[in-house]
């Protein structure tokens, strides 16, 4: 049930999203009074799910959820349609308006995602509000994954700069990390710096970099699991203070040394109620005692914030122009070849598992503003077949006076069609592989 949920969020979260990119352009070739003459929510070769025409404009719905697309009249797209273009011009035609014109016509479906990312994080900031963790309050420093050891951190290390560079909240940190060439770090009481080479991060992108570094936290009680080992043993308020009479502080610490001790047993210190004393317990295989930590630490470090209406909408743009950083960061680290990012690039097959098992609309309509982010920056890149790439020959139009011929057109697109189909099939092989891994591993 759980896969379909995650299923039902993606789709709408793409239908929402490929509708309103694909309003922009119809909005403005309207104005222009430029003919539309189809409207579709995802692809539709060889037949549609639905199809309606009203006035001069089919609108319809495909059968195959890759994005979406307007054709318009005198346009080359991918659509690859050069019927129209043996005849003249006419008046309302794609190819008949100025230069300026066409240009905000391919541009205005960018400009709504980047307008649409606005709306739905000034939304956010009005409802649920922004929750940061601010990291010079994280005294204690951070725990790292294996993968993040190997980039050459060690648990207790607090991050000074990524690039010379302060990152005041632990929000964007571990984003810059995996983006940053150097790091500096207070490690023992001493300064260091080392770099963060695009070879070591291989290991962490293919983890997809989840969970690779978090804030370190007290070993202490919060909440336990009905039915559970700890419940057995330990009560909320508990604080962790020795494993094996071997001082410990953090949960990192108490985790590993579970995972050294799996079918034995172990003597716990435990500070309750204002008295030491002792557990002895057996560590089952799975090194799991089923209890959450209270993470008190963190507590001076996380300041959340609600927002009124007029700075929501200061603060929206704010977060849209850092998302817009983030993916063109990202982007870079795809295109080189030794952190192999390209390889965990995912496609529909795989990008339903983004979304929550269970509906959560708080992170639906923000992995939504940050999608919609994804398709302004992907639509501006100067690839023929993209949005970028007609608004880049439209604009060396205006600035040399000389338009490209329908043929070289022709030529173009076809190119554009080919780099497209080759990404898919990057998108699409990466899934697919992905996906017979999981099974040979299970």
């Amino acid at each position: 049930m759980h896969i379909f949920i995650q299923i039902a969020q993606l789709l709408l979260c793409l239908s929402i999203l490929v509708v309103f990119h694909e309003a922009g352009h119809f909005l403005a070739a309207k104005y222009f009074k430029t003919k539309v003459e189809k409207f579709y929510l995802f692809f539709d070769p060889w037949f549609s799910l639905f199809k309606k025409k009203i006035g001069d404009t089919e609108y319809g719905i495909g059968w195959l959820p890759l994005g979406g697309y307007v054709k318009i009249a005198g346009m080359i797209d991918e659509s690859m349609d050069t019927e129209q273009m043996k005849s003249p011009p006419q008046p309302w035609e794609f190819r008949s308006k100025p230069a300026w014109q066409r240009l905000i016509i391919m541009l205005a479906g960018i400009f709504v995602n980047i307008l649409l990312a606005i709306i739905i994080y000034a939304g956010i900031l009005m409802t649920t509000g922004e929750q940061t963790i601010n990291t010079d309050q994280l005294k204690d420093g951070y725990a790292f994954s294996d993968v993040g050891k190997k980039l050459g951190f060690k648990d207790g290390d607090i991050i000074l700069e990524v690039d010379n560079k302060e990152i005041p909240t632990f929000n964007y940190l571990p984003v810059s990390l995996l983006f940053g060439d150097h790091v500096t770090v207070k490690r023992d009481g001493k300064i260091i710096k080392f770099n963060l080479l695009p070879e070591e991060k291989r290991d962490v992108l293919k983890q997809e970099g989840r969970g690779f570094i978090s804030p370190r936290i007290i070993a202490d009680v919060d909440s336990i699991l009905p039915n559970s080992l700890a419940s057995k043993y330990l009560k909320k308020g508990d604080v962790i203070t020795s494993f094996n009479k071997q001082p410990i502080k953090y949960i990192d610490e108490f985790r590993l040394e579970l995972s050294k001790h799996k079918n034995d047993s172990v003597t716990l210190g435990i500070y309750r109620d204002g008295q030491n004393i002792n557990e002895k317990l057996f560590v089952p295989d799975s090194a799991i005692l089923g209890f959450v930590p209270s993470a008190s630490n963190l507590k001076n470090a996380t300041a959340y914030k609600k927002y009124n209406f007029i700075d929501a909408f200061k603060r929206a743009p704010v977060l849209s122009w850092e998302m817009l950083l983030v993916q063109i960061k990202q982007f870079k680290l795809i295109i080189n070849p030794k952190t192999e990012a390209y390889k965990q690039v995912s496609g529909p097959l795989r990008l339903y598992k983004a979304f929550s098992p269970e509906w959560d609309w708080g992170q639906f309509w923000s992995f939504t503003a940050m999608f919609s982010i994804w398709l302004a920056f992907l639509n501006l890149l100067p690839i023929p077949g993209l949005d970028g790439g007609h608004a880049l020959f439209t604009i060396a139009e205006m600035i040399t006076g000389r338009k490209l011929s329908d043929k070289t057109m022709e030529k173009v697109q076809m190119v554009g069609i080919f780099i497209l189909l080759g990404l898919m099939i990057l998108v699409f092989g990466n899934d697919i592989w992905n996906i017979i891994q999981s099974v040979i591993n299970k």
